[in-house]
């Protein structure tokens, strides 16, 4: 019997049980939908990780203030000046741009609005280091900064909040400390970065925040941007060398500040996701095989209820192997065709999860024909059995069965 024959007594035996045939294939199509679901959350959310440190930029540092622990409590200890931003733009050697950041929270009045958001002081070349593009108006210059000038750039959320459009709130008035800014830009939308979100942030000249609000020189953070050429590790040993001198900090003394590497971070959240995506994929990856021992179940039942078939089949001259290839290509059809719904359920699934769950999911060739595949596999393995079983009858007595 050719191979094509094969195929056709299979399929029209799936056919003359289509009810039970559907049956059998669900814990298949559960299992490679749940995997195609998983691995596609998993790679939906490696996506969204690479997209916001391609945001960030992979070539920029932050610099923290750094802690110290009172009675097992860690807090955070202002050690950083707008002196620290200056040295590392005048002495460092391997940094391009140095964003020293003035972070406050503070209630924001507009009209009967009011709200409480975040307030950075920062200088001017803020938006190009940290990529932040702007939606309307401008953003504050050097001169808004060397005079002080009570101005500020709201973040996209931020117009939302006041009932209003991006383009009719610039040269709007906003009342911080009751002191009136004018808002002078909007930014696009940036996203989420982790558990901050700076779309509703607002931002003004760094000497406007030290003189205006909060008359201190102490800074919350410096962003640098890494020289191009410069490697990271360079890049860190120079920003040590300054700030350890301008701290006057002794060798063998600890910093009392902290390097951050967001590429690091993001690379460490990354694998974490990657690894608890695959544990999920394993976990529905057991569904296939409750699957295949369901169709393991039915071909030992078809197995016994074609008993005689398999009798005449041999009396006529048919082979062991050729009864064996016959139900291993029936089991393995079975496998195949319950992935194939699978899959198609998967996509399903994870475009649904997308669109109204709101979560970002990107469905792979990859995993579609591991899951594909894999389910084939638990079919050919599970159908071996039966096969075996069905090839060793004996045609007299598989004939004189009843």
């Amino acid at each position: 019997m050719s191979l094509f024959e094969v195929m056709r007594v299979a399929l029209e035996s799936i056919r003359a049980n289509l009810f039970r045939a559907v049956l059998t294939m669900l814990g298949v199509i559960i299992g490679v939908a749940a995997v195609i679901t998983m691995v596609a959350l998993g790679s939906g959310a490696q996506r969204a990780i690479d997209e916001q440190l391609e945001a960030l930029g992979a070539n920029l540092l932050t610099i923290n203030s750094g802690m110290w622990f009172m009675r097992g409590v860690s807090r955070q200890q202002n050690t950083l000046t707008i002196d620290d931003a200056t040295h590392l733009a005048e002495e460092a050697t391997h940094l391009v741009a140095v964003v020293p950041e003035m972070s406050i929270r503070e209630q924001v009045k507009s009209g009967n609005r009011n709200l409480n958001v975040s307030v950075t002081g920062t200088t001017p070349n803020f938006g190009e280091v940290q990529g932040f593009t702007l939606a309307a108006g401008r953003m504050f210059s050097a001169a808004d900064d060397a005079a002080r000038r009570r101005v500020v750039v709201v973040g996209a959320e931020v117009p939302g909040m006041m009932d209003t459009q991006p383009d009719l709130l610039v040269g709007q008035t906003l009342s911080i400390r009751s002191v009136p800014f004018e808002v002078i830009g909007v930014f696009e939308a940036k996203g989420a970065v982790g558990m901050s979100n700076p779309d509703d942030d607002l931002w003004m000249p760094l000497q406007t925040a030290r003189f205006r609000l909060t008359g201190e020189d102490t800074l919350q953070s410096i962003s640098v941007e890494v020289a191009p050429g410069s490697t990271i590790e360079q890049a860190m040993v120079d920003i040590e060398r300054v700030l350890r001198r301008a701290h006057g900090i002794l060798p063998g003394r600890d910093n009392d500040f902290a390097i951050f590497d967001r590429k690091t971070f993001f690379n460490a959240r990354a694998e974490a996701t990657e690894v608890f995506s695959f544990l999920l994929a394993g976990i529905a990856g057991v569904s296939l095989v409750v699957g295949g021992i369901g169709i393991m179940n039915i071909m030992l039942v078809t197995v016994t209820e074609r008993t005689r078939e398999i009798g005449i089949r041999k009396a006529l001259g048919a082979t062991r192997s050729s009864i064996m290839l016959q139900f291993l290509v029936e089991s393995v059809t079975l496998c195949a065709l319950g992935g194939l719904l699978g899959v198609l359920l998967g996509s399903g699934l994870s475009s649904l999860l997308a669109r109204f769950a709101g979560w970002q999911t990107f469905v792979t060739p990859g995993s579609v024909l591991l899951s594909f595949g894999f389910a084939a596999g638990v079919g050919l393995l599970f159908g071996l059995m039966p096969a075996r079983r069905a090839a060793s009858l004996d045609p007299i007595e598989a004939l004189r069965y009843e």
